[in-house]
């Protein structure tokens, strides 16, 4: 019984030996220097990937030892591309080129091919507004002084029961002639050529000026201007009419 115990057991003590062996040569046993190789197998690793897969490799901006020379370096070439629009705009018109020129200088923002397309959407719309007696329109787009004389015409028409048939055919032209900052204030006058069908009629729908069958040529003269003399007014974007002169 005794001995067959201790076969047993010895058969036990073998097998548990041979799976200690197997397992140390599997897994390997330490020997002090894993840590060194671990640090070498990752720089290898690394010098293949970056070998391999440069193309892969972002790099980003290094971070400016001074920030404030950066934004200073964009800001100096926007201006300078600003200024050199400006001056192609301008062509050589000296006086409209340092009108424009100077209204930069108080609003880096300012481009004059945007305030001449704003310029042609605010002519159309106060045209419009006028001969349909929209004084709510007017008056969001006109100074004060401007705004009194036209709401002053349309009164004078509607008290003889006159109203305007009109239709804006188009601009064709809408050139600044004239460009300034004084007092804080910037002021663009534009020469506007356009088309327009218009005609008015009297209380009994009957025709007592213009042609409803003929696209008459209009030329005016107007003047936009803007506050531009703080960063509390260059907030407020818009440009009003101050001041309209018609010549045909």
């Amino acid at each position: 019984m005794n001995s067959s115990i201790d076969i047993v057991t010895l058969i036990s003590l073998i097998v548990a030996v041979v799976v200690i062996l197997k397992l140390r040569s599997v897994l390997g046993r330490r020997t002090g220097d894993e840590e060194s190789r671990i640090e070498r197998f990752r720089t290898e690793r690394a010098q293949q990937e970056a070998a391999a897969g440069t193309d892969k490799v972002v790099t980003l901006p290094r971070r400016s030892e001074d920030p404030e020379t950066d934004y200073r370096a964009d800001g100096e070439l926007a201006t300078a591309n600003a200024e050199a629009r400006i001056r192609a705009f301008a062509g050589s018109n000296a006086s409209v080129r340092k009108g424009l020129l100077d209204i930069l200088r108080s609003d880096p923002a300012f481009d004059p091919e945007k305030f001449i397309a704003g310029a042609k959407t605010a002519y159309e719309m106060i045209v419009m507004a006028f001969a349909a007696g929209n004084r709510k329109l007017l008056k969001d787009l006109l100074s004060s002084e401007v705004y009194e004389g036209f709401v002053g015409a349309i009164a004078d028409r509607e008290s003889r029961g006159e109203q305007i048939d009109q239709s804006f055919v188009g601009i064709d032209n809408a050139e600044i002639i004239e460009s300034e900052v004084k007092d804080g204030i910037a002021s663009v006058t534009v020469r506007f050529a356009s088309h327009l069908i218009s005609a008015t009629r009297d209380s009994a729908g009957e025709v007592i000026d213009g042609d409803p069958q003929r696209i008459k040529e209009v030329t005016d003269i107007w003047t936009f201007s803007r506050d531009v003399s703080s960063a509390r007014a260059l907030a407020n974007p818009n440009w009003k009419l101050v001041a309209t002169l018609a010549t045909g």
